[in-house]
């Protein structure tokens, strides 16, 4: 007996997405002509029949966006997904928000739990991910938006930056600036995978430069937050007491660290420099203010935003996947001048 042909089937036979294969078959919907000829042109070579009882079921909209996000605490996630919601609250849709704890093993588990709600799109904090959580995501109908990252291997549609790139031209700014003995607080390799990456571009950097890049100081597991920073600027001054500057994984964790300086009478920049990453608003009206990356996170949120009405208002499928790059900035302050 003979598959029987899918909506599916006609979807990529005419190239186009199956939710438009739907729309084709009704006369109300918006379709251009070109593509509903195509369309029709496709089902009739493969004998497809449209079910429009059936259709009627399925075309029932969720009217949700999922959103995965690895800390509710963050200011940074906070303003994407605030951007974000924006976009898409004036096209009918609304965000549903899941909560990772940094655990790529919680991101799996909510992507399995969201699409069965049939979100109308599924937006991804990074891209790193586990093996069952990508073929999820490969087989799912809906688009798919990794922001915070520029992954090598992206799942579908991609709006972030190069977290190691970005911390290169931290680093260079120091160097520029005539330090040499220069140290990273950051999180434990596992969980904060872009934390990991600001690392890269931090030993990238100093070896380019042919300095010493040993003076790495783990502030443990994400998030790290003020707290991790001060425990690790008293680990970094106790092993490396002769330390000209700190990169510190985040502004947070720069304030923690800045706070220990302060409270052993140590002078920043004077005595060590210090830098963070997110330009947080603390660091911002810190004294002295922090040097730090400004990532765009509104614009990140926005741009993901615009991606996703696009795409959803698509009648073709991308051949390519949509690659949004955000550019981050140094924003030079007083603890690093």
């Amino acid at each position: 007996m003979s598959r029987k042909i899918t909506m599916k089937d006609v979807a990529k036979a005419a190239g186009v997405a199956p939710m438009t294969v739907s729309r084709a078959f009704k006369s109300d919907a918006v379709v251009n002509a070109d593509t509903r000829a195509r369309v029709m042109k496709a089902a009739e070579e493969l004998g497809y029949v449209f079910d429009s009882a059936a259709s009627n079921l399925r075309s029932r909209k969720s009217g949700f966006v999922a959103a995965i996000i690895p800390s509710l605490n963050n200011a940074n996630f906070a303003d994407t997904i605030g951007a974000m919601s924006r976009v898409l609250e004036q096209h009918g849709l609304q965000i549903l928000l899941g909560y990772t704890g940094y655990s790529v093993d919680e991101e799996q588990r909510l992507i399995e739990q969201l699409l069965r709600r049939s979100p109308e799109a599924i937006v991804l904090t990074g891209g790193h991910h586990t093996e069952r959580a990508r073929e999820l995501l490969a087989n799912a109908t809906v688009p798919i938006i990794e922001t915070w990252d520029l992954p090598d291997k992206p799942v579908q549609h991609v709006v972030g930056f190069s977290n190691t790139t970005a911390m290169k031209g931290l680093v260079d700014h120091l160097i520029s600036r005539g330090f040499t003995k220069i140290a990273f607080l950051g999180g434990d390799a596992a969980g904060d995978h872009r934390g990991q990456a600001r690392l890269a571009g931090f030993l990238e950097a100093l070896g380019r430069h042919g300095l010493d890049a040993s003076r790495l100081i783990s502030a443990g597991p994400a998030p790290v937050a003020m707290r991790e920073g001060a425990l690790a600027m008293q680990s970094l001054l106790a092993r490396f007491p002769d330390t000209e500057a700190a990169v510190c994984v985040s502004d947070l964790s720069a304030f923690g660290a800045l706070t220990e300086c302060q409270r052993r009478g140590l002078r920043v920049p004077e005595d060590i420099a210090i830098a963070g990453f997110g330009a947080y608003d603390i660091s911002a009206f810190a004294h002295p203010t922090i040097t730090t990356i400004d990532a765009f996170p509104t614009e990140i949120g926005r741009k993901t935003g615009q991606l996703i009405v696009k795409l959803l208002r698509s009648d073709e499928v991308p051949v390519d996947p949509q690659i949004e790059e955000i550019f981050p900035q140094l924003v030079v302050r007083q603890s690093a001048p």
